[in-house]
């Protein structure tokens, strides 16, 4: 008689076997953002010549090219290898970063490394101590990565009209000892430029005096070039942005609704402690570290990061819309995110003990035929003597705005810690290198010039103010 497996009983025994025998049951993998989440906003890369992995070494070609910002309509700008923004740079701390530059312009230009403590021979100031690089010359930078943090680059040469038609670019600092959690990293390079309805970049001079005075904004509002790009994301899951304002006049003050940032980083890398913002302002040249978990409201799939007019004085913020600036489109059931890591930098208060006063007032005069004049203590840059500062000194800096509109304030070389503004100290400590002096405001900081002698300049970075007069420079010996 042939065998009857359910007589027999064998069934709950083979599956019973099956059973044991099978895998076990793989977690489900984490959530993650949609494939491609950031591509829109995707960043130029260059090749990297150097097989050595604490050696970053790049060629970078500042040349004019075309670029659709209008769609059908290219624009001609000036760029650094072809595209607005420049190529991403990044690096470690401790990587040596070598720059072949080509300067393939029509006018010479230059390279300033915006926030680098670096040697003052690599600061990209022309004359201090090395001239601009001429048109068809080339000039090697190559310095070491001190901090990490998010920094850009940009020219020092009519630094208002080459910034302003599209020459900057990032520079991403890594610490590799920086704790995991913090999210999918997005760099927003922020900025604006100044086109007709045709495409073609406006006049350098346009508005005449009142638009030297005010500073001259871009109609169009550029996320990485890019003008409304949208980020596909899943919500609720962590996002790490590193923000830079890149724009030669525009205060970037962004919010999206319903929704807040953490910021951790500023200019000089990681804040003391982590702050909680319902929006976030950068003056031109500032940069920013935030966290954010984006979720839309009941029954949206789209958010909408919108530039909010901040009244810098002079009524700036009267009567102007919100814009938008970037899309974030939703993908996925809502996640919650793990805790953000905890983050605390040790930033000792400043020892402003034995310190040297300086005093500078931000000034404005006009010449016989009317042409503004700015200036720091009433002289304009061409006819100024630098602040000599010997080496190992420290100094409180006291910043006057005589203007009725705020002016952002910026050193090159050194970080500096805010002491006060207008007699408030700052919630958190932080390295600084650019800061907002409010209208007919005082902001006091120190300076340790402890290291690297030569020439350095400091300036306001409403570039056009900059170019009007507004620098000046410290001698450190």
């Amino acid at each position: 008689m042939p065998f009857d497996l359910p007589r027999f009983g064998w069934t709950p025994l083979l599956l019973l076997v099956i059973a044991c025998s099978a895998p076990a049951a793989t977690p489900d993998p984490p959530p993650t953002e949609p494939k491609g989440w950031a591509d829109e906003i995707a960043l130029p890369q260059v090749q990297d010549l150097n097989p050595d992995p604490h050696i970053v070494e790049v060629n970078l070609e500042a040349r004019l090219a075309n670029v659709e910002f209008i769609p059908g309509k290219p624009t001609e700008v000036w760029t650094y290898n072809g595209g607005v923004p420049g190529p991403l740079l990044r690096g470690r701390v401790g990587d040596r970063l070598i720059v072949h530059f080509k300067n393939s312009l029509p006018d010479a230009t230059s390279i300033h490394w915006h926030g680098l403590r670096i040697p003052n021979d690599m600061d990209g100031v022309p004359d201090e101590p090395y001239p601009a690089v001429a048109p068809g010359q080339t000039f090697d930078y190559s310095f070491v990565l001190p901090d990490a943090g998010t920094y850009w680059y940009h020219p020092h040469v009519a630094s208002a009209l080459q910034t302003g038609n599209g020459m900057f670019g990032p520079l991403i600092v890594d610490d590799p000892q920086e704790p995991p959690g913090l999210g999918d990293e997005a760099v927003l390079v922020l900025s604006d430029m100044a086109v007709d309805e045709n495409g073609k970049l406006a006049a350098p001079d346009a508005g005449a005096e009142f638009g030297t005075l005010f500073g001259r904004e871009g109609n169009l509002l550029l996320v990485n070039g890019k003008v409304l790009p949208t980020l596909h994301v899943r919500p609720g899951m962590r996002q790490r942005w590193r923000v830079i304002n890149a724009a030669k006049t525009r205060y970037f003050q962004i919010k999206l609704a319903d929704n807040q940032f953490t910021r951790i980083g500023s200019d000089g890398g990681f804040i003391e402690s982590p702050q909680t913002l319902d929006s976030l302002l950068l003056t031109p040249a500032q940069r920013a570290d935030v966290t954010l978990e984006p979720v839309p409201p009941a029954s949206a799939t789209q958010l909408t990061l919108r530039w909010v007019a901040y009244d810098r004085g002079f009524g700036t913020a009267f009567n102007r819309p919100d814009e938008d600036v970037l899309h974030l489109d939703f993908t996925g059931n809502v996640v919650k995110a793990d805790p953000l890591p905890a983050l605390h930098r040790d930033i000792p208060a400043a020892d402003a003990s034995n310190a040297r006063a300086i005093d500078i007032s931000l000034t404005e005069s006009r010449t016989a035929d009317g042409t503004v004049v700015m200036g720091i203590n009433g002289v304009p840059s061409w006819d100024a003597e630098p602040i000599m500062t010997p080496m190992g000194e420290r100094q409180v800096w006291t910043v006057k705005n005589t203007f009725e509109f705020d002016h952002p304030f910026h050193l090159h070389g050194f970080f500096f810690q805010v002491l006060d503004v207008n007699g408030v100290a700052p919630t958190v400590r932080e390295w600084r290198d650019t800061v907002n002096v409010p209208v007919d405001g005082t902001v006091r900081f120190v300076v340790n010039f402890n290291e690297r002698p030569g020439m350095w300049m400091f300036h306001c970075h409403i570039l056009d103010h900059a170019d009007a007069g507004m620098m000046g420079m410290v001698h450190l010996h």
